[in-house]
C-alpha cells in the first residue's frame, strides 16, 4: 500500500494505491490518526482511485476514522471509488452514512461554500 498525503488548511487528502486489507489497514489508520492528532485535521478526503481490493478490516478503518472525525465535528469524504470496490462498500452500507464524490475537487468544494 502506497500513501500519498497532502494537507490543505485542515483537510487531509490521502490517495491510496494498492489493497486496503488486513495487511495494510493499520498503516492507513495510523497515517490518518497522526494527522488528526498532530495537525488538528478535521476533514479527510480519501481517494480510492488506485485501490484494487478492500476487505472487512479496510472497511473497519474507514468506518472508525468516520466515527472519530464525527466526534470531533469533522468529516470523512471518499472519492474516485472503482466499481468493484464500491460494490463491496455498498454491501456494507457505507454509502448510507459517508459522502462519496466523483473526485477530490467536488469533495473539497462541498462544505466550503457554506
Amino acid at each position: 500500500m502506497n500513501l500519498d498525503k497532502k494537507i490543505e488548511r485542515l483537510t487531509l487528502f490521502l490517495r491510496l494505491d494498492g489493497e486496503l486489507d488486513m495487511h495494510t489497514s493499520a498503516t492507513v489508520r495510523q497515517a490518518i490518526d497522526i494527522e488528526i492528532e498532530k495537525r488538528g485535521i478535521r476533514t479527510v478526503i480519501l481517494n480510492l482511485q488506485n485501490v484494487q481490493f478492500i476487505d472487512s478490516s479496510g472497511l473497519g478503518v474507514i468506518l472508525g476514522r468516520y466515527k472519530k472525525l464525527l466526534s470531533l465535528g469533522g468529516k470523512l469524504k471518499i472519492t474516485n471509488v472503482p466499481p468493484n470496490v464500491y460494490k463491496i462498500m455498498e454491501l456494507s452500507g457505507l454509502p448510507k452514512i459517508i459522502s462519496f464524490y466523483e473526485d477530490e475537487a467536488h469533495a473539497y468544494e462541498e462544505g466550503r461554500r457554506a
